[in-house]
């Protein structure tokens, strides 16, 4: 028995070759998209991983008199464990003054900082358990939660490990895998052209199938 191979047919086997080749080398992209899209789209853990940790603010003692300055675009007075702080936006920065003198308030000592987060992460123990370690601004709670200390605007901000997996887990997706962003760039505008040219692929094939 003998098969004459038409030219059509020669094209539409190279393009199930061409397409198997492609699907294969997506293989490991589109199960990272899959599998971290879905996270994504669940987002379990979220809440925790992103919570908003706030300084501990206290009713002020006394009435303030305070005479504004020309260049202050903003003001601000809280009290917290460490007494009260005046805060203020001047020429759309943040500063953080001493009320009395109105001068840049001194950074705060290792244990007045350590005072400051205890404060603060009394309002979840769970998650933040006990202040373990300070260095400068920075201080890392028993359960391995990472806090930083804003001085100037008086905000802290919160990395647990949950955080750093939701944010790997980012990077994967984005075909972030090497850390260099030319480099992860390039992956990245190659992944989406194989996956059009897989689409178009497969669409041809369908066609071709149905003639």
């Amino acid at each position: 028995m003998v098969f004459i191979l038409r030219s059509g047919d020669a094209k539409m086997i190279k393009s199930a070759k061409l397409h198997k080749m492609v699907g294969l080398i997506l293989v490991l992209p589109m199960l990272a998209w899959t599998v971290t899209g879905l996270v994504f789209f669940i987002k379990p853990g979220y809440q925790a991983a992103y919570q908003q940790l706030s300084i501990k603010t206290y009713p002020l003692s006394q009435t303030l008199t305070l005479q504004a300055q020309p260049n202050w675009q903003e003001i601000k007075i809280v009290r917290s464990i460490l007494g009260q702080h005046l805060l203020v936006k001047q020429d759309n920065s943040s500063r953080h003054l001493d009320l009395q003198t109105l001068q840049d308030k001194a950074m705060p000592s290792a244990p007045a900082v350590k005072q400051l987060l205890t404060d603060a992460v009394r309002q979840d123990p769970e998650r933040y358990g006990e202040i373990v370690n300070i260095t400068g601004l920075t201080a890392t709670t028993s359960t391995g939660v990472e806090l930083s200390l804003n001085w100037q605007r008086l905000s802290l901000s919160q990395t647990g490990p949950d955080t750093k997996l939701i944010n790997q887990l980012y990077k994967i997706h984005y075909l972030q895998w090497t850390g260099h962003q030319v480099l992860d760039q390039v992956l990245g505008i190659l992944g989406l052209v194989l996956l059009i040219l897989l689409t178009a692929l497969g669409i041809r094939l369908y066609l071709k199938a149905r003639v």
